[in-house]
C-alpha cells in the first residue's frame, strides 16, 4: 500500500491526536466537550502553509547531493508539521481576540462563536466577556496541544530532534514578542517619528509572521532531515525574505482583499488599526492635515464602506501600494537568490520556488 501524501499524513496525524483528546474529555461534561470541539474546529480550513514549508525543508535536505534519500518523511517530521498547524491555530485565536475580529475563514472567530454558545445556552453574565475569556483559554489549550504533539514525535536522544526543538522554541518566543510589538505599534505610533514607522512595521512583520510562517518551519523540517550548518543557513536566507514578502502580501490583502476570497471583510486591517508598512508609506507622502485625518480613521471599528474606499484611494494615490508591491518583489528576489548553488535537492528547490510564488501572489 503506497504511503499517503505527506499533507494527507499530517491531516491524519491531527485527526488521531484530536480523537484522543476527545476521548480524554468524554467524562468532563458538555462544556469541556464544547471547548474541545472549538479547538478542533480552529484547525478546519486553511492552506496548511506551515506544514508544507516544514515538509519542504525536510525534503530539500533529504534529497540533497550528500544525503541518502529516505523517500518519505518519518513520524517525527509529520508530527512537527502537524504541531506547527496547531500552534498557528492558537496564534489566530489569540490574534482575533486582540484585534476584536468578528470573522475567521468566512465564519465567526473563536471568541464570537463562544459568545454565541453562551447566549444559546441562556447562561447568566456577559456573553461577550465569556467569549473572550473562553477564547484566551482555547488559544492556551492549542499552544499546549502543539507542544504535546511536537514532543510526541521527537526522539530525546537524537541530535536532529534537539536542533528541531531549539528552532521550535525560538519560533514560539519570537512570535509572542512580535505579537506584543504589533499591539504596541498601534499605541505608540503618535510618539514615534514618522520616518521610523516603516522600519518598526517591518520589525513586527519579521517577528510576528516571517519567521514563524516560513523560516522556522523550513528549519525545523530541515533539522529533522539532518541538515548541516550550511544547509540551515541557505534555508534561513531563503525563508526570512520569503516570509517578509508573505506578510506584506497579507497586509495588502488586509486592506484591498475581496471578502468572498479572504473570508474577512474588505479593509478589516483599517478598522483594526493595523500600523502596517502600507500605512507608514502612505503617511510619509501626506501633508500634516491629511495625515491627521488618516490617523483618526485608521483604527475606527465603525468605518463604513465609503470611508474604507477613501482610505484605499489615499493609499494608492500616495504610491504606498506600489512601494509595497516593489518591496514584495525585492524580498522575493532575495529569497530566489538564496537558493542558487545551495546544497539541496534540485527537485525540492523547484518545489520551494513554487511555494514561494504561491505565498507571495495569493489572493487569500
Amino acid at each position: 500500500m503506497p504511503a499517503p501524501d505527506p499533507i494527507e499524513a499530517v491531516s491524519q496525524r491531527l485527526d488521531n491526536f484530536f480523537s484522543i483528546r476527545r476521548s480524554e474529555a468524554a467524562d468532563w461534561g458538555p462544556e469541556a466537550a464544547s471547548l474541545i470541539e472549538s479547538a478542533t474546529g480552529a484547525l478546519r480550513g486553511g492552506k496548511r502553509l506551515r506544514a508544507r514549508f516544514c515538509l519542504a525543508g525536510w525534503r530539500a535536505v533529504d534529497e540533497g547531493p550528500d544525503a541518502r534519500s529516505t523517500g518519505s518523511p518519518g513520524a517525527d517530521v509529520i508530527a512537527a508539521a502537524a504541531a506547527l498547524e496547531v500552534f498557528h491555530a492558537a496564534a489566530l485565536v489569540h490574534d482575533d481576540i486582540i484585534d476584536n475580529s468578528d470573522t475567521r475563514r468566512g465564519g465567526p472567530s473563536a471568541h464570537r462563536a463562544l459568545e454565541r454558545f453562551h447566549r444559546d445556552s441562556a447562561w447568566v453574565g456577559d456573553a461577550a466577556a465569556f467569549g473572550r475569556s473562553g477564547a484566551i483559554l482555547l488559544g492556551d489549550l492549542l499552544v499546549a496541544w502543539s507542544d504535546d504533539l511536537f514532543e510526541e514525535g521527537m526522539d530525546a536522544a537524537s541530535p536532529a530532534s534537539s536542533v528541531a526543538r531549539t528552532e521550535y522554541a525560538r519560533m514560539r518566543r519570537e512570535v509572542t514578542v512580535g505579537q506584543f510589538l504589533d499591539i504596541a505599534e498601534e499605541a505608540a505610533f503618535r510618539s514615534e517619528p514618522d520616518e521610523r514607522h516603516a522600519d518598526r512595521a517591518l520589525r513586527v512583520a519579521s517577528l510576528k509572521s516571517a519567521r514563524y510562517s516560513v523560516q522556522q518551519p523550513l528549519l525545523i523540517g530541515a533539522a529533522l532531515a539532518g541538515a548541516d550548518a550550511e544547509q540551515l543557513a541557505a534555508l534561513a536566507a531563503f525563508g526570512h525574505p520569503l516570509g517578509m514578502a508573505f506578510q506584506l502580501r497579507d497586509d495588502v490583502l488586509g486592506v484591498f482583499g475581496d471578502e468572498a476570497v479572504t473570508g474577512k471583510p474588505s479593509g478589516d486591517d483599517l478598522r483594526e488599526g493595523k500600523r502596517t508598512v502600507l500605512i507608514a508609506y502612505a503617511r510619509e507622502r501626506l501633508a500634516p492635515s491629511a495625515r491627521r485625518v488618516v490617523d483618526e480613521l485608521v483604527g475606527d471599528p465603525d468605518l463604513d464602506g465609503v470611508q474604507i474606499a477613501a482610505l484605499q484611494r489615499t493609499i494608492q494615490e500616495t504610491g504606498a501600494l506600489e512601494r509595497v508591491e516593489a518591496l514584495i518583489a525585492d524580498y522575493s528576489r532575495q529569497a530566489e537568490r538564496a537558493l542558487n548553488g545551495a546544497r539541496l535537492g534540485n527537485a525540492a528547490v523547484g518545489d520551494l520556488r513554487d511555494l514561494a510564488r504561491e505565498a507571495t501572489t495569493r489572493a487569500a
